[in-house]
């Protein structure tokens, strides 16, 4: 016991008055909130309140909406009937397209038994940036797909052996 009162009533006689100040405080400083300093915003607008200022009106004066333009007037003349715009030329097979045979696909490749690891992965990502599918027109990614399929077995082919020698 403190003073003659228990330690509760002496906690609760603490936040009494702590509410007591907190209300006084709070009576001089409206609009405002705890922690920042400077006011709310209808305390900022020199009296003129949040719905007078119409808020949500705000967002259509910072759009730019462009005026509707006048319609031209009629002409009398017949207009020209529009010229249809050329048709794209077919596109041209590339020569290198054209050879799909597994002997014409090694000589390109030209993989000799000096080949390593390395510059066979080398030859493989060349091969692929000048013959892939996708860089092609659509119309020739059959001979494409089919020159890759065979770069591809031919390289690999030329890595197992080349594994097998260092075994």
């Amino acid at each position: 016991m403190l003073f003659g009162q228990s330690v509760f009533q002496s906690v609760l006689d603490r936040l009494k008055s702590e509410d007591e100040e907190a209300e006084e405080h709070q009576a001089h400083s409206t609009a405002r909130v705890h922690g920042f300093n400077t006011g709310l915003a209808f305390d900022v607008m020199e009296g003129v309140s949040a719905s007078a200022a119409r808020p949500g009106q705000a967002y259509f004066e910072n759009l730019e909406i462009e005026e509707p333009r006048p319609a031209p007037p009629p002409e009398t003349a017949a207009e020209p009937e529009p010229v249809p715009p050329e048709p794209e030329p077919e596109p041209i097979i590339p020569e290198r397209l054209t050879r799909i045979l597994p002997q014409e696909i090694a000589a390109e490749i030209a993989i000799s038994s000096r080949d390593t690891l390395k510059s066979l992965g080398e030859k493989r990502r060349a091969f692929a940036k000048a013959n892939h599918p996708d860089s092609v027109a659509p119309a020739f990614r059959p001979n494409a797909t089919r020159r890759m399929t065979i770069a591809n077995l031919l390289i690999d082919e030329a890595i197992r052996r080349l594994s097998r020698l260092r075994s």
